[in-house]
């Protein structure tokens, strides 16, 4: 059985929309940060979220911008690589994750796409007592700069084999993760994983490594 519910955190002058989906009984929560010009309504993180549901896993589903904010990125494409903002924001719902009631104390683990990958890491440099594993599908890891040396957490990059500039990207990215972060390439898959049965192997890669590193 779990718990549904749609919310805002707040974050300072900011108010961040996020769906919130909770086992009745304790287990660790996955926050997703989603990718560029994306939103926490993304069916492709829906999907892989309902995967981790199916485990016993509870999900939140961040926008790690307003909705204004959102509005003014589509228009100029400004703000979805501002790594640092995205990064702050997602630390912040997390920080805010552990004072709250019913999901204080739960191990949380990371699922970024795309940029949202980049946020993952940094925020998984900055509070590495927290941080129990990060998946990154599609993932930016190079937008991390100099966090990805400060990473502890076990790491899932997952990467479509078409998508080359990714693979090189994710490739020299693991060279600075810590030791045990894993590089799974998925043949036929583009960036997106629209391709039959790209996504469904993206959802079974996130939900073991999450299960095996947050139990």
């Amino acid at each position: 059985m779990f718990v549904d519910e749609d919310l805002l955190i707040p974050l300072g002058d900011a108010r961040l929309a996020a769906g919130l989906t909770l086992p009745h009984r304790t287990g660790a929560v996955v926050a997703f940060a989603h990718g560029s010009g994306s939103s926490r309504h993304s069916p492709r993180n829906r999907y892989v979220a309902a995967v981790l549901h199916a485990a016993g896993l509870g999900t939140v589903l961040l926008d790690l911008l307003t909705a204004e904010e959102e509005a003014h990125d589509l228009r100029t494409g400004e703000l979805r690589f501002e790594i640092p903002l995205l990064a702050a924001r997602l630390t912040a719902a997390l920080d805010w994750l552990a004072d709250r009631r019913d999901t204080t104390g739960r191990p949380v683990g990371l699922f970024g796409a795309s940029t949202g990958a980049a946020a993952a890491l940094v925020t998984a440099s900055v509070r590495p007592g927290a941080v129990r594993a990060v998946v990154s599908r599609g993932g930016r890891p190079d937008l991390a700069g100099d966090a990805l040396d400060r990473v502890r957490a076990p790491t899932l990059l997952v990467v479509g084999g078409r998508d080359e500039q990714v693979v090189e990207l994710n490739t020299n990215a693991q060279r600075r993760l810590p030791p045990g972060t894993t590089l799974e390439i998925v043949p036929g898959a583009t960036h997106l994983f629209e391709e039959p049965g790209t996504l469904e192997r993206v959802a079974e890669l996130a939900r073991d490594w999450f299960v095996r590193h947050t139990a």
